[in-house]
């Protein structure tokens, strides 16, 4: 059976089958799975008699489509009987992934009376007496707001709001499991730009930052820029800055592999919407040596009219050599690739056009740029956005600890200073004595990088808090 695509978890089902006992039913069923493309994660036996053996076998596959091919294939096999086909990210998802937890016991009329009325009325004038206080005295302290409009929902376009909310749950999760910050989900049925600005404002009391997800581009840009001139809290766009933090760390270290400097290579960026134009400004924040940018209307060069903003500054600002043509022309002598765009854009030729040590960062999901079996035969180091392959490059490496970081500071702000630290901090959690072509950024699942994140973030809101200071008191 062709299979093209990779299989991974989030297309895992689990099959109920029933099969003859026989001492070789078992290891058919396996064979035919694996002969179908996917791959058997496990296998229990849950119920038995004298002529039948009842299991469970779950595996992974690529797609919905995928999975009902291998399900087919084991009801065509003799003596099988598919009984039940459970989709398991479904299964998760039922009723949905998060919870409001009460912090405090209200066991009593005694603690009734302390958490609601009368006694939170003094808490109440206290605040209103110094508004401050919020941050300490209530959920500001540690409440993020995860807003979207559903306009860019993952690499599946504008779904609207009720399809993004099991991407804003995931997302509140993540922030709770590596961050330890309460984070709610905002979703909103308008994807006007003054309404989104205006609720947001209108909510942010109750916030001590607000995490910008899955808003189009380049509505996306205007967006947080006005609510950063509005409001005391980091707005913070995560498919923009999120990103960018985690392909620097991710770049940092893959450059002491291939023992390359920064000022001196050139990378090509596929895809310059809000992910592609923040890792851009980032690198060249860096010192990156040069960036070609390449997105529908072919290379970014300064021959190309009615340009929006944001392309009207890479325009400016990379390409300094001029070039035209297209991205497989880009790729040749390239130093770097950084893939934010669509599937199946390149070739394994393509990468065996491009420097010696090529770094291949194919981050388009589930489907990357380019096959990475392919890229590995030519590149020497090789990421994805994929929790299957190697090198990872994941925005949960940041998120948690930026907002960790800024939520312990009392920031009003998110900086290119903090991105910048929040990199570092990523890229050294691995440890140079540690990096290796298959080791460049540390596991989602790594303890100690939030913790480094956060400690990072924190410190250079600390020193930007002290320039502002030195600043407002100097005549």
């Amino acid at each position: 059976m062709a299979q093209t695509r990779l299989p991974s978890a989030g297309f895992s089902i689990t099959i109920r089958i029933g099969v003859v006992a026989d001492a070789s039913a078992i290891g058919r069923l396996t064979t035919c799975v694996g002969e179908a493309g996917a791959i058997v994660t496990a296998l229990d036996v849950v119920d038995s008699d004298p002529t039948t053996v009842i299991v469970d076998l779950t595996c992974d596959t690529a797609d919905a489509n995928h999975a009902d091919q291998v399900v087919k294939a084991l009801e065509a096999l003799d003596g099988v009987d598919v009984r039940k086909v459970s989709d398991r990210t479904f299964l998760l998802h039922l009723g949905g992934k998060i919870e409001v937890t009460p912090k405090v016991a209200l066991r009593n009329r005694d603690e009734l009376s302390r958490a609601y009325t009368p006694g939170v009325a003094r808490v109440c004038l206290a605040i209103a007496e110094n508004p401050a206080d919020a941050r300490r005295l209530t959920i500001k302290r540690n409440t993020v707001a995860v807003v979207t409009d559903g306009s860019a929902v993952l690499g599946l376009g504008n779904l609207g709001p009720a399809a993004s909310l099991p991407v804003m749950e995931g997302k509140a999760a993540l922030f709770k499991r590596f961050g330890g910050v309460d984070a709610w989900p905002v979703v909103l049925d308008t994807q006007d730009t003054d309404e989104i600005v205006r609720i947001v404002q209108a909510i942010a009391p109750a916030y001590g930052g607000i995490n910008l997800e899955d808003i189009a581009a380049p509505r996306c840009f205007e967006i947080e820029e006005r609510l950063r001139e509005l409001l005391d809290i980091p707005v913070f766009h995560d498919d923009q800055h999120g990103t960018a933090i985690c392909v620097l760390a991710a770049l940092t270290n893959a450059l002491r592999v291939v023992g390359k400097r920064m000022e001196d290579v050139r990378v090509v960026v596929s895809g310059a919407g809000a992910a592609g134009t923040a890792i851009m400004k980032l690198l060249l924040r860096q010192g990156v040596g040069d960036i070609i940018a390449y997105d529908r209307p072919g290379v970014l060069h300064a021959g190309l009219k009615d340009l929006p903003p944001a392309w009207q500054w890479l325009v400016e600002n990379t390409n300094r050599s001029g070039y035209q043509g297209d991205l497989s022309g880009a790729l040749r002598g390239a130093d770097v690739f950084i893939g934010v765009s669509a599937p199946n854009l390149l070739s394994g030729d393509d990468i065996a056009a491009m420097a010696d040590d090529a770094i291949v960062f194919a981050l388009a999901n589930p489907d990357p740029e380019v096959d990475p079996r392919e890229a590995r035969k030519h590149a020497a180091v090789v990421a994805t956005g994929r929790s299957d392959q190697p090198n990872q490059i994941n925005n949960v490496l940041a998120f948690p600890g930026v907002f960790r970081g800024m939520l312990d500071a009392h920031a009003e702000e998110f900086t290119e200073e903090m991105a910048i630290a929040a990199a570092q901090a990523i890229a050294d959690v691995v440890g140079e004595d540690k990096i290796n072509p298959t080791v460049i950024v540390p596991s989602v699942f790594d303890s100690r990088v939030a913790v480094a994140v956060a400690a990072a973030v924190r410190a250079a809101a600390q020193a930007s808090a002290a320039i502002a200071a030195v600043d407002t008191s100097t005549p």
